[in-house]
């Protein structure tokens, strides 16, 4: 005799079609087990966890504690020594720049000090080409100056000749050229 499959089931479990079904919590008798073992499984996480997983926990935690605070105590400690180099790199900028404007003005007053020495030197020469330019021209007066006498008395000369129609003589022209 085949019956359906639901009272397969319920003949294999052992359990009436009529009968209690369900889940085991909620069967009252099945409450004080289930007290038990939930107070002996609770005892052994508690004493796990108190005793094994908690004390590795608080050292992992105090071990990362202790590497945050040695490693912020060494960035203190690099970020120091690393104003202390900038300060030094400043410091050493400032002198090279101090000896760069040093050697810039060592070179401007030797440039001026060379330009000035030029110009002396120059100027020495234009002073010596003015001088003797000077001394031509006062040699072309004075041989002007010497030619002036005659050029007056050949002069004097054309107009008296010229005006008169007569000669002048020699005498006569010294006497005119000192009465001037």
């Amino acid at each position: 005799m085949q019956e359906g499959p639901v009272t397969e089931t319920h003949e294999e479990t052992g359990h009436p079609e009529g009968g209690s079904g369900g889940l085991p919590q909620f069967d009252l008798a099945m409450w004080p087990g289930q007290m038990a073992w939930l107070v002996v499984f609770f005892v052994i996480v508690f004493v796990l966890m108190s005793r094994v997983f908690v004390p590795r926990i608080g050292g992992t935690i105090a071990e990362r504690d202790g590497k945050i605070e040695g490693d912020v105590a060494e960035a203190r400690r690099l970020k120091d020594a690393a104003d202390a180099q900038a300060a030094a790199a400043a410091a050493e900028m400032a002198q090279a720049r101090a000896a760069a404007m040093k050697v810039a003005s060592d070179a401007r007053s030797a440039a001026q000090a060379e330009i000035a020495a030029k110009l002396a030197a120059e100027e020495a020469k234009l002073a010596a080409s003015g001088a003797e330019a000077e001394a031509r021209i006062a040699k072309a007066r004075e041989t002007a100056m010497g030619h002036v006498a005659t050029i007056g008395s050949d002069t004097a000369k054309a107009i008296v000749e010229k005006l008169t129609g007569k000669t002048a003589t020699a005498a006569e022209l010294a006497a005119a050229g000192r009465a001037s």
